[in-house]
């Protein structure tokens, strides 16, 4: 009459070992590069980097190597966005391969949590004929 245990079990083993599987080295590459790029410090020093090379190609030097309009800073900025968007679209996808296998787990605690609490319900109702 009761639940089994093995319904909660095998949901509850594929979220661990999602969550402390072995990353591959493009695994763990994607996710720090995720964790640093998505960073406030990351963030100011992107803007200390621009300003300096700004600023280095206006004021510091006769002959600059990058004049305004910044033709090579956009190639560099192109470049980087090319790199680090894909890279931190797959970090991505692994959070939500992780959610999803979360969500599953919390699916089936509750509808395990159903089931116990519609059999409690079937209980009461029995003995409360049973005693009026």
């Amino acid at each position: 009459m009761g639940i089994e245990k093995e319904e909660i079990i095998d949901p509850f083993k594929k979220v661990a070992a999602i969550l402390h599987d072995r990353r591959t080295f493009g695994q763990r590459a994607a996710d720090n590069l995720a964790k640093w790029a998505g960073s406030w410090a990351f963030i100011i020093g992107f803007f200390v980097f621009l300003i300096l090379w700004m600023g280095a190609n206006i004021y510091l030097w006769l002959n600059t190597w990058d004049p305004y309009p910044f033709i090579l800073l956009n190639l560099v900025l192109s470049c980087l966005a090319a790199i680090q968007a894909p890279v931190i679209l797959m970090s991505q996808n692994r959070q939500s391969q992780k959610d999803r296998t979360k969500a599953e787990y919390d699916y089936a605690v509750n509808r395990k949590a159903e089931r116990e609490i519609e059999e409690i319900r079937k209980t009461l109702n029995r003995l409360e004929k049973k005693f009026k």
